[in-house]
């Protein structure tokens, strides 16, 4: 049976096989490896700060994800497609090394987290109040 997300070492666990899984992607993988050109020993910290804040509640994230993600997207468009291979890549890792509550949670709050930045960088709206 498989443990279920329980600690900030889990999260790292979490973050780094998405990452990697991330990297060898060919929808995505471009976008962090060749448009963000992201410095992993920054980034992934980063991430870790993040999905623990998330999950259990920490207030230890410090970022503005959204700005991060307008700024990416004038680069190379953050469409549908990218947001999918997203969400599929983040909710396989997610079943492939956990099961339980805080691995459903979280799934969730990816889901909600990437439908909504999707939709405030493709909205009309955004592309008003941007320019």
């Amino acid at each position: 049976m498989m443990k279920d997300i329980e600690t900030r070492a889990d999260i790292i666990l979490l973050v780094d096989h998405f990452y990697t899984k991330v990297q060898e992607n060919q929808t995505i993988g471009p976008i962090f490896t060749q448009v963000a050109n992201v410095d992993w020993s920054h980034h992934l910290p980063k991430m870790y700060d993040f999905w623990e804040s998330i999950l259990f509640g920490k207030a230890i994230y410090k970022g503005n994800p959204m700005l991060t993600h307008f700024s990416l997207n004038e680069k190379a468009p953050l469409k549908t497609e990218e947001f999918n291979a997203w969400k599929t890549i983040f909710f396989e890792v997610v079943d492939e090394l956990f099961a339980g509550e805080n691995a459903e949670i979280i799934k969730q709050k990816a889901q909600s987290i990437a439908d909504l930045m999707h939709y405030k960088i493709n909205s009309p709206q955004s592309k008003i109040n941007i320019v």
